[in-house]
């Protein structure tokens, strides 16, 4: 699986994840983009947008208008929820400057972390769940973190349906791209079904 994987939606978004602001926030973007019923390629896209037109921190998601933020997000064909998500984007943003002068490393000092995601506007179940995937490779304390749609990957191929299983498989920092790749083959029978036969065939 993971030699046939594609990148990461973090690093197909331009994200190089370290523990620092900038790239935390960028990933909590990303995550909120693919919590909506959209396709995670034009998710990336929108993603990709925004960090263009210069929005990668709370600080400039904040004080970038409501409009540039729904330009940005349509450039990125991220249309249904455009609106919606560029005032959530705001709100989220200002939030976290009251709450965490803008660093999302100060929630992770939080007792319960999750919960404390689950406040920032567009960060639900899945979203917290898309989150703490790719971060846990930069916030060890929550690894293996393999949420739900990564065990249906897993089970999707025959691999185990525990994550402390899972995680035995790769060293830490690359825990990320085993979860990310697992959501890939939930999300895609035809990679699925190219890791199998492949597996079948060695």
């Amino acid at each position: 699986m993971l030699e046939r994987q594609e990148r990461t939606y973090t690093a197909q978004a331009g994200i190089q994840l370290r523990n620092t602001p900038a790239p935390l926030y960028q990933t909590l973007v990303l995550a909120i983009l693919l919590s909506a019923r959209i396709r995670g390629d034009i998710a990336v896209a929108a993603a990709r947008e925004l960090f263009a037109a210069g929005l990668r921190d709370p600080r400039s998601m904040a004080d970038a208008s409501w409009q540039q933020r729904v330009d940005a997000l349509g450039k990125g064909g991220y249309r249904r929820y455009d609106e919606r998500t560029s005032t959530m984007l705001g709100n989220g943003a200002e939030l976290l400057l009251e709450r965490y002068g803008g660093d999302l490393r100060s929630l992770r000092e939080e007792p319960d972390p999750p919960k404390a995601l689950s406040d920032i506007p567009g960060i639900g179940p899945t979203g917290t769940d898309i989150f703490l995937r790719d971060v846990q490779g930069v916030w060890p304390e929550f690894a293996p973190y393999i949420d739900r749609k990564a065990l249906d990957g897993a089970r999707r191929l025959g691999l185990p349906d525990s994550p402390e299983k899972l995680g035995g498989f790769v060293a830490g920092r690359e825990l990320p791209r085993l979860a990310d790749g697992l959501v890939h083959a939930a999300l895609d029978k035809p990679f699925a079904d190219e890791v199998l036969a492949a597996a079948e065939a060695a």
